[in-house]
């Protein structure tokens, strides 16, 4: 996975179309910026010395500078003509980027939370719809419709390496596309401040080629396994008969709230807390015990349970893959 997010190295064609804005941009105003220095320099250098014994040159300040009228009307008119540039640039890559071709496309719905991301992967048969959590799946080479809501505050969807920003406004639906066209994962972010924990508001996308998408979205779509282990059971049973079926989903169960992440395969996930920790059973149970002490401000409250119950409760969520 890419530890950082870097708009500099596209992976699909939407981001490209920014990237070769964005290094035109760079040009031009490097350009500009020589010959600024250029100007100041050759004036630096033909200005007449003089020191504080000088008598003032009262002849000079009279006299027209030779040429001066003709430079100003030239810097200006290069000015113009290089803002135009830069305006056309823009433009032609708002027509690029709204002229994806989009047959056989994936649609998936984000919602953005304070302060994570629930993906929802529509389809055509009901049956086949299903949620995942802060990691988001698609396949290489097709086009992907993303529609966008927020559940609560403003967020903005950014994936740099694949698009640019989008934001997520409550009660307005927004859209956007894009398209990878080379696997690898690609971390995305929340780019519009939308509270305590913005800066832990990070997301994964897996571009893969279709094979292993459909595999990927198969797997994800088959219920929560049912535990084989005495331990596992028992964590089922403290599951289902505590507060965490009040807030979270998990497929095949009575628990079927929707206030929360869907946890049917929270085990196959890389992070916990939209990237905050890796999801491994000492993350699972740092973030059980007290997620308040690792995301202060977060919707989950503070489970202290004694450290048996906590280990069946981990043992269970490690079969949910």
């Amino acid at each position: 996975m890419n530890a950082l997010q870097d708009v500099l190295h596209p992976a699909g064609v939407q981001a490209g179309h920014i990237a070769h804005l964005w290094w035109f941009t760079v040009a031009l105003c490097a350009v500009v910026f020589v010959a600024i220095l250029a100007g100041l320099s050759y004036a630096l250098w033909r200005a007449p010395r003089a020191d504080a014994r000088s008598a003032p040159d009262m002849a000079s300040m009279d006299r027209p500078e030779s040429g001066a009228k003709r430079a100003v009307v030239t810097a200006v008119a290069l000015s113009i003509l290089g803002l135009l540039a830069l305006l056309g640039a823009s433009v032609a890559t708002d027509r690029a980027l709204a002229t994806l071709p989009l047959e056989n496309a994936v649609h998936i719905e984000v919602v953005g939370h304070q302060w994570w991301w629930q993906f929802n992967y529509d389809d055509p048969i009901p049956a086949r719809v299903f949620s995942t959590a802060n990691e988001m799946h698609i396949p290489v080479g097709r086009p992907v419709v993303i529609t966008l809501q927020a559940g609560d505050v403003i967020h903005s969807f950014w994936v740099p390496n694949l698009h640019g920003k989008k934001d997520l406004i409550p009660g307005r639906i927004t859209t956007i596309q894009l398209r990878a066209d080379q696997a690898g994962t690609y971390r995305g972010q929340c780019a519009e401040f939308c509270g305590l924990q913005h800066a832990f508001m990070a997301f994964t996308v897996v571009a893969e080629d279709d094979a292993a998408f459909q595999r990927w979205a198969d797997a994800q779509r088959k219920p929560a396994p049912e535990p084989t282990d005495a331990k596992a059971r028992r964590g089922h049973d403290l599951f289902m008969s505590g507060t965490c079926m009040m807030c979270h989903p998990i497929s095949g169960t009575t628990a079927n709230a929707r206030k929360a992440p869907d946890l049917t395969h929270i085990a196959s996930r890389p992070t916990l807390a939209a990237g905050t920790l890796p999801n491994d059973p000492q993350g699972l149970a740092a973030w059980i015990r007290d997620p308040q002490k690792l995301k202060p401000g977060a919707q989950m409250p503070a489970h202290h349970v004694p450290d048996d119950e906590l280990d069946a409760l981990v043992a269970y969520l490690e079969t949910l893959r």
